[in-house]
């Protein structure tokens, strides 16, 4: 096999025994490639054009692979909404069936006006998504449970510019005008028309000029627990938005925070830019007119319940049965208690994959394995899963997780276009993973990129290929329909969540604050300045939250874990961190060896063919090529 990319150095890193420094190597620049066709048409030089600016990378030829060149499902979202503002018409699912920006062409349309609702669709009662009614039912307090994004904004912000973009992101965003609401017998939200709440009562700004790093950190998170506490589902006070003014000679933040019934992950890339387009308008001196909404979250959410009693997501209850019915090995020597394990008595880790381990899990092992990057990363934590149990962590080798996605597919309503909606989305499903490995030594071999870190990552690809509607009929059955819902009672519920946010485009930690960063660009969450409700029950033993922020020195991988301090010793959560980063450098490892990767039963059209079937022939044609 041909290396995707080289990189010339000086000389070699090493660590203080003399051993090369992997963790020290440069990430290859594949922004410069040349391989590849030219676009050959208007149509493919605009999406060239569009994986280029979503993927950050210089250079994209008609051939490239959206998921092989760091794309991932929530990126393939936001193709989706550029590629509609360029003119062009395509689906999330013609992203994933095509790939290419070459065979992507063949199927696109020349965009038509944008499909939009009849008059009122999004506006009245909305019964609540599976993700609300989960989360309602788990109990502890509700009105401050919240998403928060502090936001870099110009020197000298018009402030009266602000509260117009900040209206018109309220007027065009139905599910921020929201209310939880009782009407006898469940709860459910009501959204309000536009113009229902003002953007007034919803911005402030604080004087945060010529304040030390250490004073304007206190001062932020007074003002963001203010914020936070200021916010109440039942009387629709879901928004909040602070501006720490810091003159015009430095730039100021902005924090947004919103609660969490009316926003999710991939509400923030529609949120920030939305409202840097608004302000600038108004800045102008022109009314903010922000680009339509297809779908609404009202209209999403009626879908939803309608899809729920159909037969189609009911014959799906006994898959979920069995997953949660397997074996289990509690974490810990009890249950979750929500008045003891709270937000407040949580431990908390966070740890950053090297940028050269990072491109190359992005990358390099989506490209070999012909898969995407939640498998990679659920295939390294299967083998880290595995080794730390065996070590000391107890149990079997397989984990139960919550696997938590987007929740934006279209297999529960055809045609429905959330591209530019705002709302929580997300979805959650049980899936059972393990190694299918043997014993120690074959997982030793895979924690050190031998043959084995691929059999695993074909194995937990597959299991995820089996999951039905990537997990979307869970929660209707689970939660939105009262028959099959019964047939869950007493079943084990996950007790680790894992959760992968995609990528987002982040400052330098240095310039942060500074001229250096571009305005309007998220610099992190205010999770660490108050925003996090205290009081809030865990869900979870162990939730793992990982992003890769791309940052001016390349993309990296953040993971954040989260335990009941009670329950989970810090050291043995840091051991399967480490663990799973090292199964990670295991599979970036195995990628390079000439003879790694290679397709899985899901990847072939004829599916009578089994793993080692489709082994053998790839060897057969290695031998004679």
């Amino acid at each position: 096999m041909v290396p995707s990319a080289f990189v010339t150095l000086d000389t070699l890193p090493l660590t203080p025994n003399g051993k090369l420094d992997r963790n020290a190597l440069p990430a290859p620049d594949y922004s410069n490639r040349t391989t590849g066709r030219a676009p050959r048409t208007p149509r493919e030089e605009i999406l060239c054009g569009l994986y280029a600016d979503i993927l950050n990378v210089t250079h994209v030829t008609i051939d490239d692979n959206f998921f092989q060149l760091g794309g991932d499902s929530i990126m393939s979202i936001q193709l989706v909404a550029r590629a509609r503002r360029a003119g062009l018409e395509l689906s999330v699912r013609d992203v994933f069936q095509h790939k290419t920006v070459a065979a992507i062409a063949t199927v696109v349309t020349e965009a038509s006006e944008p499909p939009v609702e009849a008059a009122g669709t999004g506006v009245g009662p909305m019964p609540l998504t599976p993700i609300m009614r989960q989360f309602l039912e788990r109990g502890g307090p509700v009105d401050q449970y919240n998403q928060s994004r502090l936001v870099q904004v110009p020197a000298g912000l018009d402030g009266q510019a602000l509260i117009s973009a900040v209206q018109a992101v309220l007027d065009r965003h139905d599910a921020l005008r929201a209310r939880l609401s009782w009407n006898g017998q469940e709860q459910f939200l009501d959204i309000a028309p536009r113009g229902a709440v003002s953007a007034d009562a919803c911005v402030s700004r604080v004087d945060a000029a010529k304040l030390d790093d250490a004073a304007r950190r206190a001062l932020i998170t007074e003002e963001t627990t203010a914020a936070r506490q200021r916010l109440d589902a039942t009387r629709g006070k879901l928004t909040q938005f602070v501006w720490f003014d810091q003159g015009a000679s430095a730039p100021g933040l902005l924090l947004v925070l919103i609660h969490h019934l009316a926003v999710d992950g991939v509400s923030w890339r529609i949120l920030v830019p939305d409202l840097a387009e608004a302000y600038r308008e108004a800045q102008s001196g022109r009314v903010p007119e922000l680009p339509p909404v297809g779908t609404s979250m009202r209209g999403w959410a009626r879908g939803l319940a309608e899809a729920a009693g159909q037969p189609k997501w009911a014959m799906q209850t006994a898959f979920w049965r069995d997953m949660l019915g397997g074996p289990a090995a509690p974490l810990g020597g009890r249950r979750l208690d929500a008045e003891r394990d709270i937000r407040d008595n949580a431990g908390h880790l966070s740890v950053r994959l090297p940028v050269a381990v990072t491109e190359a899990v992005l990358t390099r092992v989506p490209q070999v394995f012909h898969s995407e990057v939640n498998d990679v990363l659920l295939a390294a934590f299967a083998v880290a899963w595995a080794r730390w149990r065996r070590n000391g962590g107890g149990g079997g080798d397989s984990v139960l997780l919550d696997l938590e996605g987007h929740g934006r597919e279209d297999s529960v309503s055809p045609g429905a276009d959330l591209s530019r909606t705002v709302g929580w989305f997300t979805s959650h499903h049980p899936v059972r993973l393990d190694t299918g490995l043997g014993d120690e030594r074959e997982i030793a071999e895979a924690l050190a990129g031998g043959p084995a870190a691929g059999s695993v990552l074909k194995h937990v690809k597959e299991r995820l290929r089996a999951v039905p509607d990537k997990g979307m009929g869970y929660g209707l059955v689970r939660y939105r329909n009262p028959e099959t819902a019964a047939e869950f009672a007493g079943l084990p519920a996950p007790e680790v969540s894992f959760n992968y946010l995609g990528r987002f485009t982040t400052a330098d930690a240095e310039d942060a604050g500074t001229f250096r960063a571009p305005d309007w660009t998220e610099l992190s969450s205010a999770g660490g300045f108050g925003a996090s409700d205290p009081r809030m029950p865990m869900a979870y033993k162990l939730d793992l939250v990982a992003r890769t922020q791309d940052g001016p020195r390349g993309p990296q991988l953040t993971a954040s874990w989260s335990w009941p301090r009670e329950l989970l010793d810090e050291a043995d959560i840091q051991h399967l961190a480490r663990l799973w980063f090292d199964a990670l450098e295991g599979l970036t490892e195995h990628a390079r060896q000439p003879d790694a990767g290679g397709m899985t039963p899901s990847d072939a059209s004829l599916s009578l063919l089994d793993q080692s079937e489709i082994e053998q022939l790839e060897s057969d044609w290695r031998e004679h090529s």
